[in-house]
């Protein structure tokens, strides 16, 4: 039977947190391939890695030349590689965040992804670091290196689930779990559901006023948030 419902997890203050390392990683990639020390950071929460480097190097002074974004991915990516131990040590898959991707993965009629705005290696790698990418079916998510604007990267994740299960994953059937009001507007934009997490920087009042249809502190309460995706089916 194909699934019905398609879950899509953010990665970074939703999942997992890296514990430092994460900027380390940024810092050591964008001096790698600019020759330039990190001084300035432009917005990172619930944004697209390209988006963010572009501003980075603006805040720098430095000229882009299309091809820089993809050296410094390829740094990243080694640079995560390179840190997995010091990640797992230093970093922790947040609470609840094992028991929620192990109930779903459980469900017949769910199937999950990602949608993030990390480059597609960098997430694979940070979610393998704490054992959670067995969970999740990477090549169906959508990454910041899909598109720009974090609400576009839903129709590519939709599309890319209904040409593996023979589904449609239209409105409501599709559900983002993020932690910030841009994981929110994506998933309004697209018509799907929403469920927030205050594990960032946003508390539980932002993200209601953002839109969210159900706002939890965290995932501890595995019974609440399988009853939040199950509560509300399309008919």
């Amino acid at each position: 039977m194909a699934p019905t419902t398609l879950v899509l997890w953010d990665i970074d203050h939703t999942l997992i947190e890296t514990g430092g390392v994460g900027s380390e990683v940024y810092a050591a990639a964008f001096h790698q391939v600019t020759g330039r020390p990190l001084e300035h950071m432009a917005e990172l929460a619930g944004r697209t890695e390209p988006v963010i480097f572009r501003e980075t190097l603006q805040q720098h002074h430095i000229s882009d030349p299309d091809t820089i974004f993809n050296q410094f991915a390829a740094a990243q990516a080694r640079g995560y590689t390179d840190r997995t131990e010091e990640l797992r040590q230093r970093g922790r898959a947040l609470p609840g965040a094992v028991e929620a991707l192990q109930s779903l993965s459980a469900d017949h009629g769910i199937v999950q992804s990602v949608l993030t705005g990390n480059t597609r290696e960098s997430a694979r790698i940070k979610l393998r670091a704490f054992g959670l990418d067995t969970h999740l079916d990477l090549d169906i998510g959508a990454y910041g290196t899909d598109n720009d604007e974090r609400p576009s990267l839903v129709p590519i994740a939709r599309h890319r689930a209904t040409v593996v299960h023979h589904a449609r994953f239209d409105g409501p059937a599709t559900i983002l779990i993020g932690d910030t009001p841009n994981d929110v507007t994506a998933a309004l934009s697209s018509h799907a559901r929403v469920i927030a997490v205050a594990t960032g920087k946003d508390s539980t009042a932002d993200l209601a006023a953002a839109g969210a249809d159900t706002v939890f502190a965290d995932l501890t309460d595995t019974a609440a948030l399988l009853a939040a995706i199950h509560g509300n089916q399309p008919q």
